[in-house]
């Protein structure tokens, strides 16, 4: 599995990344694959290749800082949690499965990671977390001297971590057909939120944030999380009276920040949304 060539001997010593386009993977006309990558060679040098080419497709989102008003780098996944996924496929697959390789596929909302072979003796979905066993001891001597496995059981524990330390979903790892193993990192409701946010550094510089109020970065932030804005909806965040937030809101309306939408000043369905005025 160390030899320069070790596919000669298991063909399926692979990993094969796929990217969709989309929710879901299509086929025929409607195919939607817009990567497909297969990398060989000895197993440290394949997970070498394997994060580079991974981490090449993940994106990074910028998340605003209201305090400062500047917006901070956020990786779309943490790099430890697909990374030991991926590690942790490698160590402990089934390599006498014939015909199956390892597929990292990567959708718009989620990461997954398929090993082939079921868990191995010990080891099940509900213990998963806590329980070391490896099925390919000698990978994991060789690969723990490499510097990627973890002599301490602490990898999958970790991945709960790193997760949750992300505001992400917790890894849901599953037995599809009985025969693999699939791990699937969830890019939640959150970070659609941040991408959301992006357009904001477009639009908004830190100078310009250094002029507004707290009330009225969170009014910017709620017209960004709900496309709208309200009085009353500013009024329920902020807890400050009607005249309060309606004056807010009047205030990013001539700075020009936010546009008013409504018939009339007594229009009940009236809101602002952001301006698509660039604000400088």
């Amino acid at each position: 599995m160390f030899a320069k060539n070790p596919e000669k001997f298991f063909p399926s010593c692979r990993i094969r990344f796929i990217r969709y386009d989309g929710l879901e993977g299509k086929v025929g006309t409607e195919m939607n694959i817009i990567k497909d990558i297969s990398i060989y060679g000895p197993l440290h040098k394949m997970l070498e290749e394997a994060k580079s080419v991974i981490a090449a497709q993940l994106r990074d989102f910028q998340s605003l800082n209201p305090k400062t008003g500047k917006f901070d780098i956020v990786t779309e996944y943490p790099e430890f949690a697909w990374q030991e996924g991926i590690v942790n496929a490698v160590t402990h697959r089934d390599y006498s499965i014939k015909g199956e390789h390892i597929k990292v596929i990567m959708y718009d909302d989620r990461l997954e990671i398929l090993s082939p072979g079921k868990l191995p003796n010990i080891v099940n979905i509900k213990n998963l977390k806590y329980t070391r066993y490896s099925r390919n001891p000698k990978i994991a001597r060789v690969l723990s001297e490499f510097g990627w496995v973890k002599e301490l059981n602490e990898g999958v524990k970790r991945i709960y971590k790193e997760m949750s330390d992300y505001f992400l979903d917790e890894p849901k790892f599953s037995e599809p057909n009985m025969n693999s193993l699939k791990l699937t990192l969830k890019n939640n409701i959150v970070m659609r939120k941040i991408r959301n946010m992006e357009q904001m550094s477009a639009q908004f510089t830190p100078e310009l944030w250094d002029t507004l109020s707290s009330d009225e970065i969170t009014a910017i932030e709620l017209a960004y999380k709900h496309n709208k804005v309200t009085t009353k909806m500013l009024e329920d965040e902020l807890g400050r009276d009607i005249r309060v937030t309606r004056k807010i809101l009047n205030t990013l309306r001539d700075k020009k920040i936010l546009e008013w939408n409504g018939t009339s000043k007594n229009d009940p369905k009236q809101y602002y949304k952001i301006s698509n005025e660039k604000q400088n």
